[in-house]
Parts: C-alpha cells; structure tokens; sequence
C-alpha cells in the first residue's frame, strides 16, 4: 500500500472515530439535559407546615360558605339546604376527621405543650375549640337534611353558622401564626422530614393519592353552586369620600 493510500485511510478512521465519540457526546449530554429538566420540573416537595396552611385554606373556604349564607339567611333569603350539606360533610371528613384528630390532636398538640412558650397553652382551647365545632357540624347537617331549612330554625341555624366562623378564624390565625412555627421548632431536619413523610402517607391513607386535590374540587363545586367562585365579588368597595 502506498503511502498516500494509508494517509488517507488513517484519516478517515479518525473522522469516523470523531463521529463516534461526538455521537456519543451529544448522547450523554441529551440524556443529562433531559434528568437536568426532568428535575426542574418535578413538583417540590410539600412540607409538613406548608401541608397543615393550605389543609386550612380549604377549611377557610368552607368558612366562607357558611359566612355568606348566614348573612343571606338573616336577611330572609331562600337558600338551598344541599351546598351547606356537602359543606359540612367537607368539613368534616377533611377538617375535623383527618386534619384536627389525625395531624394536629396527635403530632402538633402533645409537641407544643412539651415545649416552653405561649403556643402550649393554646393547646387546650384549641381542642375545646375542635370539640365546639363538631357540636356545630352535627347541628348543621340535621338542619341542611330536610329539602328545606324550617323556617322556624332558620335564624339559629344562621346565628350557629356565624359563631362557627368567629371561632374557626381566630383558631386557624393562632394556629398558622404560632402553633405551627412553634411546633416545626421542636424538630430537628430529619424529624421534619418524617414528619413530611408521615402527614403524605396519613392522607393517602384517609383519601387516597389525591386527596387534597379532590378536597379542593369539591369545595370548588360548592362556591360554583352558591355563585361564590368569582373572587372580584369580594373585592371590597372604595373609601368613602372626604
């Protein structure tokens, strides 16, 4: 062979040699964008505390709900008794049932009384709170079972939706502001972690996967029923003028 022959074989294996590791490369660096991206996009992780708020953001909507039925109701409105039903079934099962017997009675009460500062001491009055507030609920799903609220319970059933509202949002404001940070006080980042993992699988356990998703429709058909889901209608009016 001569040596022009050979030089030019020599440099096409290189080319091609070239062209299998640049091959290669691009694969590497397609699959490493692709986990890079994969990881960008993946969901982060909900905290404990962040689980507890939001649980409450569904329970707040489930206040407001009953807040303006009681102001209807006082000014001798009709209103449907089957919204305030699954209202209160909400309430409930996610509120009472999961949230304050599963989370709060057994991991966020019994921590803070251990731990020195002011959130111990909500501890009884918050579970005399979620006490009162089952007594409301049982009230409220006898009212709301007939088709029709009586007339003649009409105002103690609205005087009853609005003392649940006073209590609840006053509850829910100490909670957020001072028993939940306290409690994440008393963990250390592996303990908040378990805790993360606990409070998912105690979900998944009492709804199934998607159980804070399916609370949200829920709560969102009972606002789109009563034409409470258009957040401008809350928006207040302006000052008066000077």
């Amino acid at each position: 062979m001569n040596s022009t022959r050979r030089q030019w074989l020599l440099g096409l294996s290189s080319l091609g040699a070239g062209a299998i590791l640049i091959g290669c490369n691009k694969g590497v660096t397609s699959e490493a964008n692709e986990a890079k991206e994969a990881n960008e996009n993946a969901e982060p992780e909900v905290t404990a505390t962040e689980d507890l708020m939001r649980e409450h953001g569904v329970l707040r909507r489930a206040l407001l709900v009953y807040q303006e039925t009681a102001a209807k109701l006082q000014g001798d409105a009709a209103i449907p008794p089957e919204p305030l039903q699954k209202t209160a079934k909400l309430f409930r099962d996610f509120g009472e049932e999961y949230h304050e017997k599963k989370l709060e009675e057994v991991y966020i009460f019994p921590a803070v009384r251990k731990a020195s500062g002011a959130a111990g001491s909500y501890a009884d009055i918050l579970i005399a709170q979620h006490q009162r507030g089952r007594e409301i609920t049982d009230f409220i799903l006898a009212a709301t079972a007939d088709p029709k609220i009586s007339s003649g319970n009409v105002k103690s059933f609205a005087n009853a939706l609005e003392s649940l509202v006073r209590m609840y949002e006053h509850h829910a404001a100490i909670e957020d502001t001072i028993v939940f940070p306290a409690w994440k006080q008393t963990l250390n980042s592996k303990q908040l972690d378990e805790m993360n993992e606990k409070f998912e699988e105690i979900e998944h356990e009492q709804f199934g996967e998607d159980g804070f998703e399916h609370a949200l429709q829920q709560m969102a058909a009972i606002e789109q029923s009563l034409g409470l889901s258009d957040l401008a209608q809350f928006t207040a009016p302006p000052p008066p003028a000077k």
